[in-house]
């Protein structure tokens, strides 16, 4: 159990009044917590799983591997074909599930993991390979994880994305954000979406519409603890729709996402400000993106290593 708070009385009677009912040992400060370690210093609040990554690639075999500047190819063909050569499933599915918890720390590979997830019921000796490319990249950088700093305010912010029609297969779209409190990383997801966009404005208002929930729920749960952060997402193709009072025929199927963003924006609980294509973080969540676009990406997500010579 973690306890945190402000109010040091507090937390000693809480601990009294536990350790009244149930067997406990107080361990001091967090450091490690379901493998997840924690690090204090001058900078901030570091978390990361660095023994969890060496121990998975003690276990694969991987520890001595050439490493990889990203965790996914660039315009990847991953799919199902019917001449695909088979793999062992129940390793796949294993590998997969390690790497979905080392998510948790890690959003630099939620890309590359959600796409690995998309073949657990048929994987293939390609898909094993693209599982590979991850470990490999793991082992550029095991020590890299999130830094937590204060930076004197609680804004939310959110970047989100789509990918319209990325799947080769299915033509699915994949749709990505991460959420900002106080200018730390703290959710992010990348999924493929659950049905065909018939356009890429309806592929971004799905995409959009989940931030916005999110966003909302963060507001929420921050309001509980008397905080009042103010809001921003960013997406341009939802922002000139919504704000067009015109109903186009083409956006008609997006019409319940269209009215709730938009009742969202006129009771200013979130604003839409331009953010240039450079800025915008969600890309490495819905598609590969090259080295230096990746490489950017990850000093603007508060992704570091602490663990990496100077």
């Amino acid at each position: 159990m973690i306890v945190t708070g402000d109010d040091t009385v507090e937390i000693e009677r809480l601990q009294k009044r536990l350790a009244s009912e149930f067997e406990m040992k107080d361990l001091g400060s967090l450091k490690y917590f379901l493998g997840v370690e924690v690090t204090r210093s001058k900078h901030g609040l570091f978390l990361s799983q660095r023994k969890y990554v060496m121990d998975l690639l003690v276990d694969t075999g991987m520890l001595d591997c050439k490493p990889t500047d990203t965790p996914i190819v660039e315009n990847h063909k991953l799919g199902v074909y019917v001449d695909q050569v088979p793999t062992n499933k129940e390793r796949y599915q294993r590998l997969v599930g390690r790497l979905i918890y080392l998510s948790l720390t890690r959003p630099d590979i939620a890309y590359a993991v959600s796409v690995a997830s998309q073949f657990m019921h048929s994987p293939s000796e390609d898909h094993i390979a693209a599982m590979m490319r991850i470990l490999s990249y793991l082992k550029s950088a095991p020590g890299r994880g999130l830094l937590f700093k204060k930076n004197g305010h609680l804004d939310l912010e959110g970047y989100t994305d789509a990918d319209y029609a990325g799947n080769i297969i299915d033509r699915h779209s994949t749709s990505g954000y991460f959420t900002f409190v106080g200018g730390n990383l703290v959710m992010w997801r990348s999924k493929k979406q659950n049905v065909v966009s018939r356009s890429f404005a309806e592929s971004e208002y799905r995409g959009i519409a989940q931030e916005v929930c999110e966003i909302l729920w963060l507001r929420w749960l921050l309001a509980e603890i008397r905080f009042r952060p103010n809001a921003a997402t960013d997406n341009q193709s939802a922002f000139e729709i919504a704000n067009n009072l015109v109903q186009h025929d083409q956006t008609k199927h997006v019409e319940v996402d269209r009215h709730f963003i938009k009742e969202k924006l006129e009771h200013k609980l979130i604003s839409i400000p331009f953010v240039p294509s450079s800025e915008q973080l969600a890309d490495m969540l819905t598609h590969a993106v090259s080295k230096r676009r990746f490489e950017d990406s990850l000093d603007k997500l508060g992704i570091t290593d602490i663990y990496a010579p100077t």
